[in-house]
């Protein structure tokens, strides 16, 4: 089995959080990632490479054996399912919160509900848990329009701020879970790639117990 060991980044938001964590980590890209269009990338470890993809794929690359590692929002991991995966350490970046919002004023009422949210698994299991048979409609992007065009009575989507919900007249409701960033691990590797996957587990895990000590 190859000694070299690649690490799967989510792109976007996650990706800006992840890089200096990285490099408290002794871990840093041999180029500037925002200035180029690859998708591999050396770093300063001759053994450790990075790949940039969507965080939705993350899971499915670390699963599955491309990826040896991989960084993902713990939201991305619920959705997916965590069979093949470690998950070894919450990394404590980009925190958010998984709740159901709604229009202002319009709180819902009764055992069934129309939801719409790209977490269709995770909606699914939360509206049974509270005994609420909800319809789950699939969007990906834009959640907030559905309840004001109809399409939905509710949204279970990732808050931050809450900007963008006061902004087109909702609310946050119920918290479904606290979101953070977490490393996942490919079982196999961690078993057949051991000596080399620890002290890399074990640098992460020392960078983030530097900065919460502050």
């Amino acid at each position: 089995m190859s000694k070299q060991l690649v690490v799967a980044l989510s792109k976007g938001r996650i990706l800006k959080e992840t890089l200096p964590l990285l490099a408290d980590a002794g871990i840093e890209p041999l180029e500037d990632l925002s200035k180029s269009r690859k998708l591999l990338f050396d770093t300063n470890i001759p053994d450790v490479k990075l790949v940039i993809i969507r965080a939705t794929d993350v899971p499915t690359y670390v699963q599955l054996g491309a990826a040896d590692l991989g960084i993902a929002g713990k939201d991305v991991l619920l959705e997916h399912g965590a069979e093949g995966l470690y998950e070894p350490l919450d990394l404590e970046i980009a925190k958010c919160q998984l709740m159901t919002a709604g229009v202002v004023g319009q709180q819902q009422q009764g055992a069934r509900r129309r939801v719409a949210t790209k977490f269709v698994d995770v909606a699914r299991r939360y509206y049974a848990e509270q005994g609420i048979q909800a319809e789950v409609i699939k969007l990906y992007g834009a959640m907030e329009l559905a309840p004001l065009m109809n399409l939905a009575d509710e949204i279970v989507d990732i808050v931050d701020t809450g900007n963008t919900l006061r902004a087109n007249g909702m609310e946050p409701r119920e918290l479904i879970t606290d979101i953070s960033t977490r490393l996942v691990v490919n079982k196999a590797a961690m078993t057949m790639k051991h000596d080399r996957l620890k002290p890399l587990i074990d640098r992460l895990r020392q960078a983030v117990e530097a900065r919460r000590k502050g």
